[in-house]
Formats: structure tokens, C-alpha cells, sequence
């Protein structure tokens, strides 16, 4: 069966969902959930991604996402297939834990994107598992990191969601009419169908027909922004990587004689995979045969000792590169 097309773009906002497989509870236990959660928390670092609203529940997750760049294919299989693997590690296990990819809705503007973030708070409220007195103790979501300023991270945006729920601020007063806004909303049937609940996760896009039709549309400014199927995708990918890597070689004055040449673990390197693998989730296996660096595994394994500090020259031409980078 062929593939759903994906539509990415700079600024992109969406609603992601996926499901344990056959709907098993994948993040029954709070490890699992906190494992999620930390793996989420490198993807937006890594990305640059803006999350609106998240909530993980039993066997299933809710994302509101704003992509800067059109990376939300490949910010998501990093996310998937590394939570995958720790979960996997963890209980000795093999195998798919996600019921696919993933189901991704894209949404027109912030308008409705304010009005999801509500849906996605509420989860937990619909599912009988607390009533919104105790979402805040739930733990799992952003509702929770809301209440607390020092420990949330720099990419969780609150204040539109606030300003959409009668102006409110980020403070503890905003924060507690914010939960007499969700009591409110909760309880008020007319109000979820009105913003439009019941369809929140379901079809592929949340917007009017105009702004379906300008998705659909194939003009020609709106193509070179979208990435529609998986071999247009591979193919925009890789053509943005190699880029990436012919600016970073013209800095560090090297050529594809050095890459021949020097050793698998040259500083330099790891240094480029470095950066290609954190601001565009390039994939070990393609660095690992562009820069003669040797199998994924070992890409891998150099690029985690450059981020933890056991790499200081590779560290230091890292930051070089990412200072001088066009982008």
C-alpha cells in the first residue's frame, strides 16, 4: 500500500498522533512515559522544532508541533526509532512499538492550533484518568510544565494558547484562570463542538476549504516549499545535506582527497556529522559512506562522544562550523 503523502513546510504547524502497536500500552509504566518525554524533549532541541502542547497517555501520544524548517518527517523517525530502541533495550525486547509512522494533521493557523492545544490538554479528562483539578499532577503533558517556569523548556510556547483562553499571561494568575478556562471548557459541550473536538484527530488537515485546496493545489511557489511523497522527500533531503557538507568542507579547506585519505575518526569529521546530524537529522548511514566515516554504529557512537565532551578539537571545529553555516 502506498504511502499518505506528507506535507511539510517551513513554519508548518501540525497535530501528531501514534498508537502502541495493536494498541498496546507502550507507556503504561511512568519510565516508559518519562523516557518519551526526554527523547521528545532532544528531538525539538535537535529540530528546532516549537511544541505548542503534548500529552503522552496510556498507549498512545498528542503533539502540537510548528516546524521553523520542513523537517517533521525526519524529526519523528529520530523520535520514534530512538525511544524505540531504549524502550526496547529497557525490557529486552525487539520489534515495532508504534502502530506505523505516525498520523500527522496539518493545521491552517495559530487560531486553530490554540484551540488544539485545549483538545490536547484535556486528554486526560476525557479518558476518565483525572478531572482538570488534577492535571496538574498528571505530570505527563504541557499542562503540568505550565505551572512551573524554571524547569520548562525553552521551546514549549504557552503564551498563545493563554492569550486564546481570554487573554491570560504567563503567570500564576494567568496559569490558574487558565484551569477555570479548561473546567469551563470541559463541562461546556457547545463549546468543544463549536472548536471543532470531535474532528481534532481525524482527516488530514484542520482548516477551511480554501486552505485545503491551496495545499492540494500544485502552484509552483507553494511545490518548492512542500515535500510531497517519499522519493520527492529523499530526494530534497539529500540534496540539502550534501550542501550542508560541500560549505562545511570549503570552510575547514578540505577536499574529497582528505576524505579518502584521513582516518574514520579524524576530528574534522566527526565535527561536519556533528552538525549534520543535529540541525538536519542527517542519517548515520549516508555520513557514514559521504565522509568515509565507516559503518552507522560508529558515525553514531563518534557523534555522541563530540556531545559529551570527550571530543574537545572535534568540539571546537563543531562550533566553527555552526557560526559560519549559511542556513
Amino acid at each position: 500500500m502506498a504511502r499518505k503523502l506528507r506535507f511539510e513546510s517551513e513554519g508548518g504547524l501540525y497535530h501528531v498522533i501514534n498508537r502502541g502497536n495493536h494498541r498496546n500500552w507502550v507507556f503504561e509504566s511512568e519510565g516508559a512515559k518519562r523516557s518519551f518525554e526526554k527523547t521528545l524533549n532532544e528531538t525539538c532541541e535537535r529540530s528546532g522544532w516549537i511544541l505548542h502542547a503534548w500529552v503522552i497517555m496510556g498507549n498512545h501520544f498528542h503533539l502540537a508541533v510548528e516546524t521553523p524548517q520542513p523537517n517533521l518527517s525526519e524529526g519523528m523517525r529520530w523520535l520514534q526509532s530512538v525511544f524505540a530502541a531504549r524502550y526496547n533495550h529497557f525490557r529486552k525486547g525487539t520489534g515495532h512499538i508504534f502502530q506505523g509512522r505516525f498520523k500527522s494533521i496539518m493545521v491552517e493557523n495559530q487560531y486553530r492550533m490554540d484551540r488544539l492545544s485545549h483538545y490536547i490538554h484535556l486528554n486526560p479528562v476525557r479518558a476518565g484518568i483525572c478531572d482538570v483539578a488534577g492535571l496538574r499532577d498528571y505530570g505527563f503533558s504541557s499542562y503540568a510544565q505550565l505551572w512551573n517556569r524554571k524547569t520548562r523548556p525553552s521551546f514549549l510556547e504557552v503564551g498563545s494558547f493563554l492569550e486564546a483562553a481570554g487573554g491570560l499571561v504567563d503567570s500564576l494568575k494567568g496559569h490558574r484562570k487558565y484551569a477555570k478556562y479548561l473546567t469551563w471548557l470541559a463541562e461546556n459541550e457547545p463549546a468543544q463542538k463549536e472548536m471543532n473536538f470531535a474532528k481534532m484527530s481525524k482527516g488530514w488537515a484542520q482548516g477551511t476549504d480554501a486552505f485545503r485546496a491551496k495545499l492540494i493545489s500544485g502552484e509552483q511557489d507553494l511545490a518548492k516549499k512542500l515535500k510531497l511523497g517519499v522519493s520527492g522527500a529523499k530526494e530534497f533531503r539529500e540534496a540539502t545535506w550534501e550542501q550542508q557538507v560541500v560549505e562545511a568542507l570549503q570552510l575547514l579547506e578540505k577536499n574529497g582527497v582528505d576524505l579518502s585519505d584521513t582516518r574514520k575518526a579524524a576530528n574534522w569529521k566527526v565535527a561536519v556529522a556533528a552538525k549534520l546530524k543535529m540541525k538536519y537529522l542527517c542519517r548515520n548511514g549516508w555520513l557514514g559512506e559521504r565522509l568515509n566515516m565507516g559503518v552507522e554504529s560508529a558515525v553514531s557512537r563518534y557523534c555522541a562522544e563530540l556531545q559529551q565532551g570527550l571530543r574537545p578539537a572535534a568540539h571546537k571545529l563543531f562550533t566553527l562550523i555552526r557560526a559560519n553555516s549559511k542556513e
